[in-house]
């Protein structure tokens, strides 16, 4: 690889920020695994995909066939990402680009289409892959009959893995130190796989190939059985088919696994909100296999590297929406917390409230009936050293008013539990007995809030 490391040297366009895209470690998905797994952040590629790759690529490979030539035209069936790919290299050559797409796909790739220039004609998803209204079938009838255009035509096209073979599967091997073992990827066309495992496999037979394959499409189940099956509508975009594309290598992949939606887009969320990696639905079920995976090897010298195909910036209106995951009940329930109670509570009173064995009932009183607060916890050289009651201060104070003067050293009950913040709602609940009135909630080693009774009842309530 005689390639600098990107952005080590001023770029003459875009087109030289394509690749070497970074190989990020994965740190809290991963379930504390021992095996390693790596990111390959795709979607940081000019275009946000790993697409623009192959879009450069098969441009200059028509160029140099003498197929595509000055004041030419793109034509392409895709998903999205593809299209971007391509349009970018058509921008900086002076190309137009017309890219049919199917309706499932997110309004921000049709949008962002557009934003390049391109034009972009909408077809259904629900219809065979012969059928003329297909995307694939929309874009080779466009083709025939737009002067001077051509299909870049990714399914079929060798430019596509080899592209890969070219330029991914050198930087992982690079990356990496010639260490990867496993490599976890998806499919949509195949080239990515294909063309990267081909290259790794070369540099190393005993590196594993692994795919992963949305439920409903026929890649898996063909791995397995040498048939193609049937196929269902699925949500994750851009990966799997209801087809068999040429660019899909299937004797370069060692495993095939079919993963569903809400694993998919669970991860991929997880991934943005605990790993900073702004991600797709693709991206999301290739790192949820690669954390099967690595739990499943728990051998800390093997080391996965799973491909991030795309920006969760194109699912803005579907996998970042909750009103869309939860219409197509894909959205996992709020995991609720004992933190989460704390901040959820719907009060100006300051989150702990507390007293010193020195006070007297008289300053326990006046802050419990001043606050409307049923707790009062007793610490002492930041420990909690006991507890009282609001219901229990006033039975003593009636039985003898002299409680009011006495320290609260005499009066106190036991101390509360303490829980950590992380503690589920559930196990919260399962404090809260009859002899339990509240709980404390410590957050790395500090007691930083009360649960009682009633805030839980307030939250079930809700």
């Amino acid at each position: 690889m005689n390639k600098p490391p990107r952005n080590a040297q001023p770029c003459d366009s875009v087109l030289d920020a394509i690749g070497w895209t970074p190989l990020i470690r994965l740190n809290r998905v991963t379930g504390g695994a021992r095996t390693p797994v790596f990111a390959k952040a795709e979607f940081l590629n000019p275009g946000g995909s790993v697409k623009d790759r192959i879009g450069l690529a098969m441009i200059e490979a028509a160029e140099r066939d003498g197929r595509l030539r000055p004041g030419g035209v793109v034509v392409e069936g895709t998903s999205g990402n593809t299209g971007v790919g391509l349009a970018i290299a058509a921008a900086l050559k002076g190309y137009r680009c017309i890219f049919t797409m199917p309706d499932k796909m997110s309004q921000e790739k049709v949008r962002l289409l557009k934003a390049f220039g391109a034009e972009v004609v909408i077809t259904p998803t629900a219809v065979p892959p012969d059928h003329p209204d297909n995307y694939v079938e929309t874009a080779k009838r466009i083709v025939r009959s737009t002067p001077g255009a051509i299909l870049a035509d990714q399914f079929y096209n060798q430019v596509n893995p080899k592209a890969h073979y070219a330029t991914t599967g050198p930087e992982l091997w690079e990356q990496t130190g010639g260490r990867i073992t496993h490599l976890v990827a998806s499919a949509g066309t195949g080239g990515t796989i294909s063309g990267t495992g081909t290259f790794l496999k070369e540099k190393n037979p005993r590196v594993r190939v692994v795919a992963g394959d949305p439920q409903g499409s026929i890649f898996a189940h063909y791995f397995r059985t040498g048939e193609k099956g049937p196929d269902a509508p699925y949500q994750v975009e851009g990966i799997g088919n209801d087809k068999l594309p040429e660019t899909l290598w299937f004797d370069v992949i060692d495993e095939f696994h079919s993963i569903g939606d809400t694993d998919a887009f669970r991860m991929a969320r997880r991934l943005t909100r605990e790993e900073g990696l702004f991600v797709g639905g693709s991206a999301g079920l290739v790192v949820h296999l690669a954390v099967q995976l690595a739990q499943s090897l728990d051998d800390p010298e093997a080391l996965i590297v799973a491909v991030l195909p795309d920006t969760g910036e194109r699912y803005l209106s579907k996998l970042y929406n909750d009103e869309w995951m939860r219409e197509h009940r894909l959205l996992e329930p709020e995991r609720m917390t004992a933190r989460s109670m704390l901040e959820g509570k719907e009060t100006d009173i300051q989150p702990l409230i507390v007293v010193e064995p020195e006070q007297t009932g008289r300053e326990a009183l006046d802050l419990i009936t001043g606050h409307g607060i049923s707790q009062l916890p007793v610490f002492q050289d930041g420990r909690s050293v006991g507890a009282i009651a609001e219901e229990t201060l006033m039975a003593q104070i009636i039985q003898d008013p002299h409680v009011l003067d006495r320290p609260l050293a005499e009066l106190m009950g036991e101390p509360l539990p303490v829980i950590g913040s992380d503690a589920r709602m559930d196990d919260v609940a399962r404090l809260l007995t009859r002899q339990t009135p509240a709980v404390l909630v410590s957050h790395e080693g500090a007691v930083t809030g009360i649960i009682t009774r009633y805030d839980m009842v307030r939250q079930l309530s809700r």
